[in-house]
C-alpha cells in the first residue's frame, strides 16, 4: 500500500539577507544625480535657451535631416546589403571567395573611419578624376588591337562624387559593411548546421535556405549588435566634416556657436539632438530584440505564484 504524503509544511518566514552596500550606493547615486541637476538650474554658462534655439535653427535642422539621418540610412544600407553576403563568402567552402572577403573585412576595420573619409574626399579625386568601367587594361589592349572601342561600358566622374554626401555615405557604408560582415557572420554560425542540411533534404536550393531558414534564427543573434551599430553609426556622421559635407548637423552646430561665441550653448543643442535620435533608436531596437528573441529564455520575472504552496507551481 502506497504511503500517504506528508502534510506539506506552512510558509517559511524567512527573513531576507540585509544589503547595507545597496543603500551606500543609493545615497552616493542620490548626492552625484543632485550635484549634476543643481549644476544645470545654477550655472548660467549652460544658457538652455540659447540652445534650444540652435537646435530649431534651419541650417541645423537641415544638417539633421541631410547628414545625420540620411547619411545614416543610407550608410548601414550598404553596410547591411553588404555585408551579409560577404559574411556568405566567409563562411562558404570556396577559397576564393572566402580569401576576398577576408581581405576587404581586415582593410576595412583596420583603417580609421576618419581616415578613409579624408582620403575619400581629398585623395580619390586626385587619383581618378574619372573611372572607366569596362574589360581591364582596356585602352592598352584597343591601341594593340587597333579597335575604336576602347571596351570601356561607363564613366564615373569620381570627383564629382568624392566631395559629396554621396562619397560620405559611400565610405561609411564600406566600413561598416566590414563590421557587418563579422556580426552575420556570428549570427549565422549560432544556427544549428541541421537546420540548413534539413532544409535542402527537402528539396531547398542553398541560397533559399539561407534566406529562408538560416537567418530568421540568426536574427536573434544578429539584431542586438547591429542596433548598437545603427547608434554608432548616427553618431559617425559627425565624421562627414572630412570630405567635406557641411550639410551635417554637428558641423551645422559648431558653426552657429563660432559665429554667434555661443559655443557652448550650441554643442548643447548639438548633444540633445543626438539624444533624441540614440534614445528613439534604443527603443526600436528593443521592440526588434523581443520579437527575435520570441522563445528564447525568459520575457519576464518569474511567476512568484510557484513558489507559494497551493500555487501553479505546487501542484
Amino acid at each position: 500500500m502506497a504511503a500517504q504524503p506528508q502534510d506539506r509544511p506552512g510558509l517559511i518566514d524567512a527573513r531576507p539577507v540585509p544589503h547595507p552596500w545597496r543603500w551606500v550606493a543609493l545615497a552616493v547615486i542620490a548626492v552625484v544625480v543632485a550635484m549634476i541637476v543643481s549644476s544645470f538650474a545654477t550655472n548660467a554658462r549652460w544658457n538652455f535657451p540659447v540652445a534650444l534655439q540652435v537646435m530649431i535653427q534651419s541650417p541645423v535642422l537641415e544638417g539633421l535631416w541631410k547628414g545625420t539621418i540620411i547619411g545614416t540610412l543610407g550608410a548601414m544600407a550598404i553596410g547591411i546589403g553588404l555585408g551579409i553576403p560577404i559574411a556568405v563568402m566567409r563562411l562558404s567552402s570556396n577559397p576564393v571567395m572566402r580569401g576576398v572577403s577576408f581581405v576587404f573585412t581586415w582593410f576595412f576595420r583596420a583603417v580609421p573611419r576618419y581616415v578613409l573619409l579624408v582620403v575619400i574626399g581629398s585623395g580619390l579625386g586626385y587619383l581618378y578624376s574619372t573611372l572607366d568601367i569596362g574589360v581591364p587594361f582596356a585602352k592598352q589592349l584597343a591601341s594593340w588591337l587597333g579597335w575604336s572601342n576602347d571596351l570601356t561600358f561607363a564613366t564615373v566622374d569620381v570627383y564629382a562624387i568624392s566631395s559629396t554626401i554621396v562619397g560620405g555615405i559611400i565610405g561609411l557604408g564600406l566600413s561598416e559593411a566590414a563590421y557587418m560582415a563579422e556580426i552575420a557572420r556570428a549570427g549565422i554560425a549560432s544556427v544549428d548546421r541541421g537546420q540548413s542540411e534539413a532544409a535542402q533534404a527537402l528539396g531547398m536550393s542553398s541560397g533559399k535556405a539561407m534566406w529562408r531558414i538560416v537567418l530568421p534564427q540568426a536574427m536573434r543573434v544578429i539584431v542586438p549588435p547591429t542596433g548598437n551599430e545603427v547608434i554608432a553609426m548616427v553618431k559617425d556622421t559627425s565624421l562627414l566634416s572630412a570630405i567635406p559635407v557641411i550639410s551635417e548637423l554637428f558641423f551645422q552646430t559648431r558653426a552657429i556657436g563660432t559665429r554667434t561665441l555661443q559655443i557652448m550653448p550650441a554643442l548643447v543643442g548639438a548633444t540633445a539632438w543626438y539624444l533624441i535620435i540614440c534614445s528613439v533608436l534604443m527603443v526600436g531596437q528593443s521592440y526588434l530584440e523581443r520579437y527575435y528573441g520570441r522563445g528564447f529564455g525568459t520575457s519576464g520575472p518569474p511567476d512568484k505564484r510557484a513558489a507559494r504552496p497551493g500555487g501553479a507551481g505546487g501542484a
